[in-house]
């Protein structure tokens, strides 16, 4: 089998990197374990040093972003794949033979990925997403998508309408639990630092969508995921992370949800869309911005 790096990029999640380091450890003890600590200050790298010592490459940097965590784990890993993973997704020992196994067979997939189920068994749908062209955004926004789940004209954001049962081809998934061929970054860079926490998996699966290669999803593998203990949502209260406390990492939270999706519309739609529906877009995102900000909501 070829080598897999796995890659965390970690921000006061201590009690949750432990656990998902602890399972890798468990369950891939061959495989190379990349932890970028983005400037902890509830104890992670120390936890990290402690508990697995050499078993784990540690690269301890201030907060740029995820975005900029996850290019100096790709700096530093050796793998032949990459599995961009969040300390609050924990696969299973049989995952990573199946995923190398799917991506020797499959030359033209860059990226692939599980079906992420959530704690209480549904399925994560940022694992299984559609590009926000400004028809899907709307639909979603205005939740068409939620009307006529199985539209392919109205549920372009989730791609709701497809076969969830097959392996098939996806627009994007999220980077927590995202397994990428080691060669897409040679063709398509590095991950877009201008993201600071959200976005940069959209903007880094177009880039790889525009390069030629297929992203897949494979339903037939099922990750665990603890979807937003990392940066401390309500749906992930119980876990105890530091940044549920962290006032200005919540604002900022909020802040970086809305600005990302304008970053990634300026950089990737505006010049493909007339002005004028890229100004109502970016109105669209600014009125959005306010909302949240009003409602303490990302």
């Amino acid at each position: 089998m070829k080598k897999v790096s796995f890659i965390i990029v970690n921000y006061n999640t201590r009690e949750l990197l432990e656990k998902c380091v602890g399972n890798l450890v468990g369950i891939y003890p061959v495989e190379e374990i990349v932890v970028v600590d983005n400037g902890s200050t509830d104890g992670s790298p120390q936890m990290i040093k402690e508990k697995f010592g050499e078993k784990v490459i540690l690269i301890e940097t201030q907060d740029n972003g995820l975005a900029a965590g996850n290019n100096l784990g790709y700096e530093k890993s050796t793998g032949d794949y990459l599995l961009y993973l969040g300390s609050d997704a924990f696969p299973r020992s049989e995952v990573i033979n199946t995923l190398v196994g799917y991506m020797n067979e499959h030359i033209d997939c860059g990226i692939c990925t599980a079906k992420l189920v959530l704690r209480d068994g549904s399925m994560d749908w940022d694992a299984h997403r559609g590009f926000p062209t400004p028809w899907s955004a709307l639909t979603y926004f205005s939740h068409l998508n939620r009307v006529f789940p199985k539209s392919k004209v109205f549920n372009q954001y989730y791609l709701g309408y497809k076969d969830m049962a097959q392996p098939h081809e996806i627009d994007a998934c999220i980077c927590h639990f995202m397994f990428v061929r080691r060669e897409v970054h040679s063709v398509v860079g590095k991950w877009d630092e201008d993201f600071f926490l959200f976005g940069e998996d959209i903007d880094f699966c177009y880039r790889t969508k525009q390069a030629g290669y297929k992203i897949m999803f494979l339903p037939q593998i099922e990750v665990l995921h603890y979807k937003g203990a990392t940066i401390g949502r309500k749906t992930a209260r119980d876990i105890k992370v530091a940044s549920q406390s962290d006032k200005q990492m919540k604002k900022r939270v909020t802040r970086e949800s809305t600005r990302a999706m304008k970053l990634f519309y300026q950089k990737h739609y505006s010049n493909k869309y007339p002005k004028a529906l890229t100004d109502l877009v970016l109105f669209g995102v600014y009125l959005l911005e306010k909302i949240r900000s009003l409602f303490g909501l990302s």
